[in-house]
């Protein structure tokens, strides 16, 4: 199984490990709760070297991810980045991808973990002779900052800031830091790339700048919050994004893989992605049993917000629902009430 350039440091910390997209990752410290709360609070520093990244560039790069991808790269100009994915013919999500945009042909493309081999291997088959492609994964590491306090401890530390979905060139130890402002925690901050041999260095010197070092477990829940989605529970290739409920991430101006099938799904939408929280202290799972009026589902993601003090969720429901049906969550075989909430659950004020 695959480790991270950082499992050392992990392990002096104390980290408890879970394999996740097939690497041997750290779930968390001293604690989900803690840690999620830093997050919130002050700034955590994520490990998330399991990511997937890849360096496009040259000629025809730009047509290529067109192509490939259903949100339209041209919207963004070079020093950006932009929330993607990539569909298969059936409109379903293959994944879901951030791409940072370096140049006019020039672009990183960072797609989940589990699905760097297929992403890539998709480029690869498709790209013109005109732009190559490298793959980052294992020549670098890679760690997520977030928290109000995280912009400021990114610039201590490799001296420069990323705005939010900006790209920007900063330097560590004499050797180049690339950062991106982006993260799945909803909080400020940003992701930021080292050569392979400097990643420990580098998480030590956020640790003390002040950052808490935080697992996968937290960034669950962080995420979860936020209502954003996660591929495998929330997002798979046998649902679009209309029905994850994020057409916001189409781009309908341009041609790209999947689209006609979109197209179809949109004039009769199967099923809906609806976020709830419960009205007691049940805590809902994925694959619990949903139910609102005639509509029925399973719950995609779930999980107790440490926020707001009780349990939220997001759940598919076929046909979808109308906005005033009650919905009931199954727990352990007993329908429980929920309300339906719009996410983001938290930050709405």
């Amino acid at each position: 199984m695959p480790r991270s350039p950082l499992h050392a440091a992990h392990e002096a910390l104390g980290a408890r490990f879970v394999d996740f997209s097939g690497w041997d990752m750290p779930v968390q410290y001293e604690g989900v709760l803690a840690e999620h709360n830093a997050v919130r609070a002050g700034a955590g520093v994520f490990d998330v070297s399991h990511l997937g990244r890849f360096n496009l560039e040259g000629p025809g790069s730009t047509d290529l991810l067109r192509r490939l991808l259903c949100n339209d790269v041209t919207k963004i100009s070079p020093g950006r980045a932009q929330y993607t994915m990539a569909l298969n013919d059936g409109g379903g999500v293959e994944d879901d991808i951030i791409v940072w945009r370096w140049d006019d042909e020039h672009y990183w493309v960072i797609p989940n973990g589990a699905n760097q081999a297929p992403i890539l291997g998709r480029f690869i088959e498709a790209i013109p002779a005109t732009a190559g492609i490298t793959s980052l994964q294992e020549s670098t590491a890679l760690l997520a900052v977030q928290g109000p306090n995280a912009p400021g401890l990114i610039e201590q530390v490799i001296g420069a800031k990323p705005g939010r979905f900006r790209v920007v060139r900063g330097e560590f130890e004499g050797q180049p830091a690339w950062a991106a402002g982006t993260g799945y925690t909803g909080e400020r901050g940003g992701e930021i790339a080292v050569d392979r041999t400097q990643g420990e260095s580098l998480f030590r010197a956020f640790l003390a700048a002040g950052a808490t070092a935080c697992g996968l477990g937290a960034r669950d829940t962080l995420r979860l919050e936020m209502g954003y989605p996660l591929w495998g529970q929330d997002l798979d290739e046998h649902t679009s994004p209309l029905e994850a409920d994020i057409e916001w991430v189409v781009d309908w101006d341009h041609d790209f893989i999947g689209r006609s099938s979109l197209e179809a799904i949109k004039a009769n939408l199967p099923k809906l992605l609806i976020g709830f929280a419960m009205e007691g202290r049940q805590i809902a799972r994925h694959d619990y049993p949903a139910r609102a009026g005639g509509s029925t589902g399973t719950v995609a993601s779930g999980n107790f917000s440490p926020s707001l003090g009780y349990g939220i969720g997001m759940a598919f429901l076929s046909p979808p629902p109308s906005d005033d049906e009650q919905i009931e969550i199954e727990v352990r075989g007993k329908g429980h009430p929920a309300r339906r909430v719009v996410p983001p659950f938290i930050g709405k004020e």
